[in-house]
Order: structure tokens, then sequence, then C-alpha cells
């Protein structure tokens, strides 16, 4: 696999990964053909799994390699990953003011962002929409970083990235198919819808990838701003999300163990 991808430059490298992580969500998405609805403890559960894969990657493939690559520098190491955490928590807030969006759950009267004349069906493909801008641009930023010859930033821990953040959009892509076949959708509609918002990635990915290509020096600064992002994404949408229904042990259970899993592939394969 990654002497496979190693012929490849940054951007194509980046269109395998999120298309990896697209094919997931997809995936998780064509659950819908299989089951009308799946229990609302296992759902929650596997939310609080993406938000555990979230935050490790946050850390593990993201600040961490950007303090790295700040020692020694003009500045003091520690500032590239602050500027851009931050930096990353204020453009993802401004999206989540724009973006029109509905929470899972949620009345009509509680849709988030500009008001539209949007249909439920929409808005609900809104919010996780949300969710996948950070984490193309973060797939995207890891594997720019590698053209960066620095050691912190490597091939196989690009790919770990991209395998966490596949893993977790498994059921992100169950968590708008499923609601939406509830609500009557069709199957097939409830699938294209869920498939529908895994496809920024791609494209937030390419963006990502192209920036820290261009200019090496904001590379820390890119890689701690899809930190940001994330966390923010973490804070505001999945982990509430994933406690709306009452079952919280089993979605902490779920964060514990996406955590787990995103810092042992990390470590593992980085």
């Amino acid at each position: 696999m990654l002497t496979f991808l190693e012929q490849f430059n940054p951007v194509v490298q980046t269109l395998f990964g999120t298309g990896f992580t697209w094919f997931l969500t997809a995936l998780g998405a064509a659950v819908v053909f299989l089951a009308r609805d799946i229990p609302k403890k296992i759902l929650d559960g596997m939310l609080g799994f993406a938000a555990g894969v979230m935050i490790a990657a946050s850390y593990w493939s993201l600040l961490a390699p950007a303090i790295e690559m700040s020692e020694g520098g003009t500045v003091p190491a520690w500032v590239p990953a602050v500027v851009g955490f931050l930096l990353g928590g204020v453009f993802l807030r401004l999206v989540d003011m724009i973006l029109p969006h509905l929470h899972r759950g949620d009345p009509l009267e509680k849709a988030e962002g500009i008001k539209t004349n949007w249909q439920r069906t929409t808005l609900l493909v809104m919010a996780i929409t949300l969710h996948n801008i950070p984490e193309g641009l973060a797939v995207g930023v890891a594997f720019g970083a590698v053209a960066s010859g620095l050691d912190s930033a490597t091939l196989p821990a690009a790919v770990a990235l991209a395998l966490g953040i596949g893993i977790q959009n498994f059921p992100e892509g169950m968590a708008v198919s499923m609601p939406l076949r509830r609500e009557g959708v069709s199957r097939l509609k409830s699938f294209w819808y869920g498939q529908l918002s895994g496809m920024p990635e791609p494209v937030a990915g390419v963006i990502g990838a192209f920036i820290v290509i261009t200019s090496r020096s904001i590379l820390p600064y890119a890689l701690a701003f899809a930190a940001g992002a994330m966390i923010f994404v973490v804070a505001e949408e999945v982990i509430p999300e994933a406690q709306r229904g009452g079952n919280n042990d089993i979605a902490t259970a779920g964060v514990i163990i996406g955590f787990t899993v995103m810092m042992m592939l990390d470590v593992a394969l980085g």
C-alpha cells in the first residue's frame, strides 16, 4: 500500500486518502438498505467512537507534529500550534454560524446558521457535512506535509490518519441515512444523501494539500488549524449529538474506544 502511494504526488495521495474516507461514509450510509432503523444506543456509541477518533487524531497526527516541526525556529515552538489551533476553531465557528444545518432529533425550528427554506432532509445532511470539512482538510494537510521532507511528517502517519478518519466516517454515514429513513425518505434517497455528506472531504483535502505544498513555512500552522477545526466540531457537534438521547455512558465509552483505536493506529503506523 505504501509503496503504491509513494509513486504519486501529495495531491493524488490526498485524493486516494479522502476517496477512502468518502467510501466508508458511503458504506455506512448503505446500511439503510439492510435495516430501516438501528437502536439509538448503538448509533450514539458509534458517534462517541467518531468523537474519540477525532480527538486523538487532532493531537497525535496534527498538533504533536506541528510542535515538533516548530522546534528550533524563529518563534517558540508552541506559537504556531497555538495560533493555528485557535484560528481553526474560529474558522469552524464562522462556518457553524453561516452554514444552515439541523441536528438529529431536533425540530425544524432549531435549525442553525443562516435562515433558509431548505427542507429538513438537506439541513440534516449539512450537519454531517460540517463534520467532514475539517476531516478532509486534516487528511490533505497530512499528505501535503510528507512533501516537506521533515522527519515528523511521514507517509505512514498520513495513511494512519486517513484510515482513522475513514473508520469513524462509517457511523457518520449511518447518522445521515438512518434518521432520514425513519422520517419516511426512500432507502435510495437516504443512501444518496448519506454518501453525499462525505463529498466535501476530497475537496477540502486537495485544498489543504495544495496550500502546504506551496508554502512549507505555514505547515505547522496548517496542521494545528486542522486540529482546532476538528476539536471545535467534536465539542460543538459530535459529543452533544451522541449524548442527546440520554445514552451518556455508552457514548462516553465510544469516545474512549475511538481515542484508543486512533492512538494505536498512529503510533503503530506513524
